[in-house]
């Protein structure tokens, strides 16, 4: 064996890694275990994947460079022998509502192309059957399937003036930068109660005028509240938007499916053209099992070669547990577990072989029995040739490994240390955390806790949920499972959380913050952290933040530095002021 047969990391000191150095086999599945903290995703994402991604991207011209995610150089003496990467993580697939499970994994293309060679009547070429090109969209709902207009009654308080708030929304709220047109441009009493206005001025507020605004500064033209509202927001794509933006936006509107197509996204040539009697739209509806019952049952010669390469690509979904998602199901609706599985459909169906493929912990969201499926995707990954690195906890996905890498032994500052290498039956007989789990059998419980009381969900109807009605006990800890799509995410976190508001949701959804956000800044400790120290001290609390009054000078609280190389991947280093601690000198002197 030669050191090629390897992947050599020599001296890995990312984020908690405490010169991690290990020799990782290639055409094998390797899992990387250890608690939560230990220090797996530093070597596998923040530095393995990191540095397959960046001397990747190196490969390309500059110009191409510009395009592409920059990766820093992570902080590691060496990599070699790294293989082209392919990171299959948990982020989840965004694309707004005009991308769905089916145009994400590119089976809708293949679908399109069947029906524009066996579809009759014929509609045109396979872009005719496509809800996102002006050959095939809906021309009431433009593709989308459904209409959002602006609700006047929710946007206007009749009853108030201008000036006195009857512009309900937050951006045109008074003294904000929208609410000044319609305060300057002189066609209204500001003062005056909006029921009181004309039919004329009403028109006028709403839907506008032929009128220049005079701001001061500069002139614009005016443009009616309910026009500007439906520029400003309807005319963009709301699954785009942010949760906090788009809730308040989603209060101002009421949508409806459209009217024309029925919420089949399609236009009528379209959807008129029939595959032995269902039309492509039909067919998108239909869950992944049930499609290939029907191209199976296919018997035109014409279609009979596409729909191969059809079911081909179904009996992937099916393989990874996702054999109950149809191919209209938008992708903003799915969770991180099966973003993550729909990511791999792309990956399978290629003859590529050597890849790096990297995985951060595939079986989340799965039942037990999916978990066995998931496994022989991996091998037959590594059976084809490439190299596969799983971060884990499932034992089922340990077990499978040709090689383990335990982190460890704790987390935090007490992880960061490559703990055992090895088989899986001798991890389970190692004196390590993981191994310590794995060889132990957990005990039932045989004492219960009673419950306080009962939270009802009533005639749960959406999705695939089918009048289920069920009381979650209160006071005591409940489970809700079922195999993936069963509907246990749609039964909690959106009917339950419809009937009881007042329930607390934590999801999957990563934190909205940047480079200036801490866990204690995002969870509120370092409030009480910044008012104790200031008392103690009797000085102002924006002093013990590194936002603010307390931040180092030369790196801006941030704790490192960057230097621009232009066309290169740009250089973060520790701050040398501040040594990476974000604070000025003379804050960290008081105690």
């Amino acid at each position: 064996m030669t050191n090629r047969q390897f992947i050599e990391v020599r001296g890995a000191r990312e984020n908690n890694l405490k010169e991690v150095s290990l020799d990782i086999p290639k055409q094998q599945v390797t899992v990387f275990t250890g608690v939560s903290g230990s220090g797996k995703s530093s070597l596998v994402f923040d530095t393995i994947a990191a540095e397959a991604q960046r001397q990747l991207n190196e490969t390309f011209t500059a110009f191409v460079q510009g395009f592409l995610p920059s990766y820093g150089q992570p902080d590691v003496d060496h990599i070699e022998h790294l293989n082209a990467p392919i990171i299959i993580d948990q982020k989840r697939v965004g694309g707004g509502s005009r991308s769905t499970a089916g145009t994400y994994t590119d089976i809708f293309v293949l679908l399109r192309l069947l029906f524009s060679r066996a579809g009759v009547p014929s509609a045109g070429g396979a872009f005719c059957y496509s809800f996102n090109t002006p050959q095939g969209m809906c021309p009431e709902c433009e593709g989308i399937g459904k209409t959002v207009q602006a609700d006047i009654d929710k946007l206007l308080d009749w009853d108030k003036s201008i000036n006195g708030g009857a512009l309900l929304h937050p951006e045109f709220k008074v003294g904000k930068w929208m609410w000044k047109p319609y305060a300057r441009c002189g066609l209204f009493d500001i003062d005056k109660p909006i029921k009181e206005f004309t039919e004329k001025e009403k028109e006028q507020l709403l839907y506008g005028a032929e009128l220049r605004v005079d701001y001061g500064e500069f002139q614009s033209d005016y443009e009616g509240y309910i026009e500007r509202f439906n520029r400003t927001y309807i005319k963009k794509d709301a699954a785009a938007m942010s949760d906090r933006n788009r809730a308040v936006f989603e209060s101002f509107v009421t949508t409806q499916t459209c009217p024309v197509c029925h919420g089949q996204r399609l236009n009528q040539a379209a959807l008129e053209s029939q595959i032995e009697g269902r039309n492509i739209a039909q067919l998108s509806d239909l869950e992944a099992t049930d499609l290939i019952q029907f191209l199976q049952g296919m018997t035109d010669p014409v279609a009979v070669k596409v729909a191969g390469k059809l079911i081909e690509r179904l009996q992937h979904l099916v393989d990874i547990g996702l054999g109950y998602l149809s191919l209209n199901r938008e992708t903003g609706t799915l969770s991180g577990g099966e973003s993550q599985r729909v990511k791999m459909i792309r990956h399978l169906g290629n003859s590529l072989t050597d890849m790096l493929y990297i995985l951060d912990e595939p079986s989340v969201g799965l039942h037990a029995r999916d978990v066995a499926r998931l496994n022989g995707l991996l091998q037959k990954l590594r059976d084809k040739g490439n190299t596969v690195l799983v971060v884990e906890h499932d034992p089922d996905v340990i077990a499978i490994a040709d090689h383990i890498v335990d982190m460890g032994p704790k987390a935090g500052i007490h992880g960061g240390e490559l703990v055992f290498e090895g088989s899986y039956e001798d991890l389970k007989k190692a004196d390590t955390l993981t191994g310590t789990f794995l060889a132990q059998h957990l005990p039932i419980k045989e004492k219960v806790r009673q419950p306080t009381g009962q939270m009802p969900i009533v005639g749960a109807t959406l999705h695939n949920l089918q009048d289920v009605s069920v009381d979650i006990p209160t006071g005591v800890l409940t489970v809700v499972t079922g195999v993936a799509g069963s509907g246990k995410s749609t039964l909690i976190n959106d009917v339950f959380l419809e009937q009881h508001p007042d329930a607390l949701v934590i999801d999957q959804s990563r934190v909205g913050a940047n480079s200036r956000s801490a866990p204690a800044t995002y969870t509120g400790i370092m409030d009480d952290i910044r008012k104790a120290f200031a008392t103690a001290n009797k000085v102002s609390p924006s002093l013990f933040s590194f936002n603010s009054t307390g931040s180092c000078p030369n790196c801006n609280g941030l704790g490192v530095t960057y230097v621009d190389l232009a066309f290169m991947a740009g250089i973060a280093s520790t701050c040398e002021v501040c040594e990476g601690k974000r604070f000025k000198p003379e804050v960290l002197e008081y105690t």
